[in-house]
């Protein structure tokens, strides 16, 4: 079995190039009272933020922008608070990685509660993605542990990208509202669908994919490893 700190990070995003020097850049610039667990705080509020906005948006769209705040938030936190100590070799492997990831499943129920809570995306929707990202992390853990392997990304999708759909989707309740498509089907009664249920789905199923392939396909490396 691998070791926690001899873990290999994937994270071959597509705002890679972008994301790396600006946290590079906003590390050296940190000021030294900040640290790695204060920002990880900082990240758990930015989705306290996000999950404020969606539950107020029932009032009013304008409450989506602060939804859309939590993710900045949660974005700074969350990726900052690795990179800051790496870069004055702070690190605490297991410490890190224990409270990285209970703050992690932590904030990403809290969001799509939310969402399931806005008055844009139906609830189920909002819980079966939550499963289905729920799984992706367990498998991610699992790998981790199994073959040192610590995957960020999912077909060039990482936090971050997923943040910025996020946002986008925001952005568009706000100026758009609820909208809905119409299906009619031959043998079907004809039926609608929220546009923001079909994203959300989307995704939740995009998800799952990417669960039952990884974990197909590193089922059958470890199964030809032998052990």
């Amino acid at each position: 079995m691998s070791e926690i700190n001899k873990h290999q990070r994937v994270n071959d995003i597509l705002l890679g190039s972008l994301e790396r020097p600006a946290l590079q850049w906003l590390a050296a610039r940190m000021p030294r009272w900040m640290n790695p667990d204060i920002l990880t705080g900082i990240g758990v509020l930015g989705v306290l933020v996000t999950f404020a906005g969606y539950v107020l948006s029932g009032q009013g769209r304008g409450w989506l922008w602060l939804a859309s705040l939590g993710y900045v938030i949660n974005w700074f936190g969350d990726s900052l608070d690795g990179t800051l100590a790496r870069y004055r070799h702070i690190e605490r492997p297991r410490y890190g990685f224990y409270i990285d990831h209970m703050a992690d499943v932590v904030c990403q129920v809290i969001v799509f509660v939310g969402l399931g809570l806005s008055p844009y995306v139906s609830f189920n929707v909002a819980i079966v993605s939550l499963v289905g990202y729920l799984m992706l992390s367990v498998l991610v853990y699992v790998l981790t542990y199994v073959m040192g392997e610590y995957r960020l990304s999912y077909g060039s999708l990482g936090p971050t990208e997923v943040r910025g759909i996020a946002i986008l989707m925001n952005t568009t309740m706000f100026f758009f509202g609820a909208r809905t498509i119409l299906f009619d089907l031959p043998l079907v009664k004809p039926f609608s669908v929220g546009i923001y249920d079909l994203l959300v789905g989307t995704i939740g199923f995009l998800l799952f994919g990417f669960f039952l392939n990884s974990a197909w396909i590193k089922g059958r490396e470890l199964a030809k490893l032998g052990e």
